[in-house]
């Protein structure tokens, strides 16, 4: 059985989506995504500078845009058995399978990434990574580290990102690297996401998603809140506005689409970085990049 997977936010590339341009859909879909967001994004994903892209109203509209646009130009190449997106990649795989339409899922995205910078500006926080921990020990650390920190993205077996308070993440990282993690890391992200840090996003955002229609996907969507499939499309929003203080079960995830057949799995959109984490979570099954 053949899953797609889409990439979230970091997977962004100065000159990303110029090829696909040539293409007539492609190009009449990135022209409505400028008239859509009211600037042009496509001069920034094309031309851009790497500083340029790191811009919260850049990035995660540019990453969605390359990854849902790719999966149309695979035309009817593209059929997928099941979907799942990391975090960001959430709202494509929804618009690729077609519980969002493009339109609605580029404004969600605007919205979210616009939501998300407004928190990150309202207190000192940050993510760290870690390396080489159970997940139990790091989440047993974070629960006993003062100030908020939580376990937010489990990305593979060995590997899982904390986010929180920056005074709380730092004290974590030493703790966690006293208790033998190869590398425990900060980020040089914007903020804490997918931790309570996030509350006034997921709030604005779970109005704009509450009125915004869904439809039934083609194939069952594994969401990120749960890592379980999921085709209804009520449920699918209540888990999409869970999505933004909730940890990325990206490992439970993929376990999960394995488990349920699938066998292949292709990367859509931006980079290479998902077909990593899925070897490193199932070293039995097929990755392959979309083209």
């Amino acid at each position: 059985m053949k899953a797609y997977v889409f990439p979230g936010q970091g997977a962004q590339f100065t000159g990303m989506g110029n090829d696909l341009y040539e293409n007539d859909e492609a190009k009449a879909l990135f022209e409505k995504a400028n008239e859509i967001l009211g600037f042009r994004i496509t001069d920034s994903m094309f031309e851009g500078t790497a500083d340029e892209l790191k811009q919260t109203k850049v990035t995660q509209p540019a990453v969605f845009l390359h990854s849902v646009i790719l999966a149309k130009t695979l035309g009817n190449n593209f059929k997928p058995d099941m979907v799942a997106g990391h975090s960001l990649g959430e709202f494509s795989a929804l618009v690729a399978a077609g519980a969002l339409t493009f339109e609605d899922g580029l404004k969600l995205v605007s919205q979210r990434a616009q939501a998300m910078q407004k928190a990150c500006e309202m207190a000192p926080s940050t993510m760290a990574a870690v390396l080489g921990l159970e997940d139990t020990v790091v989440e047993e650390i974070c629960e006993k580290t003062q100030g908020i920190v939580v376990a937010a993205n489990y990305n593979c077996p060995g590997q899982l990102v904390i986010s929180g308070e920056t005074p709380a993440v730092e004290r974590a990282c030493d703790a966690l690297k006293t208790a033998g993690a190869r590398r425990a890391l900060l980020l040089p992200v914007g903020g804490a996401f997918h931790s309570p840090m996030m509350e006034p996003a997921r709030e604005e955002l779970a109005a704009a998603i509450a009125a915004t229609s869904f439809n039934t996907p083609i194939c069952p969507v594994y969401q990120n809140v749960t890592a379980m499939a999921v085709t209804n499309p009520d449920e699918i929003k209540e888990n999409l506005i869970k999505q933004l203080t909730a940890p990325v079960r990206w490992t439970q995830s993929v376990q999960n689409m394995v488990a349920d057949g699938a066998t292949l799995f292709t990367e859509v959109g931006p980079g290479n970085v998902l077909q990593g984490l899925v070897k490193k979570i199932n070293k039995e099954v097929t990755t392959a990049a979309a083209s």
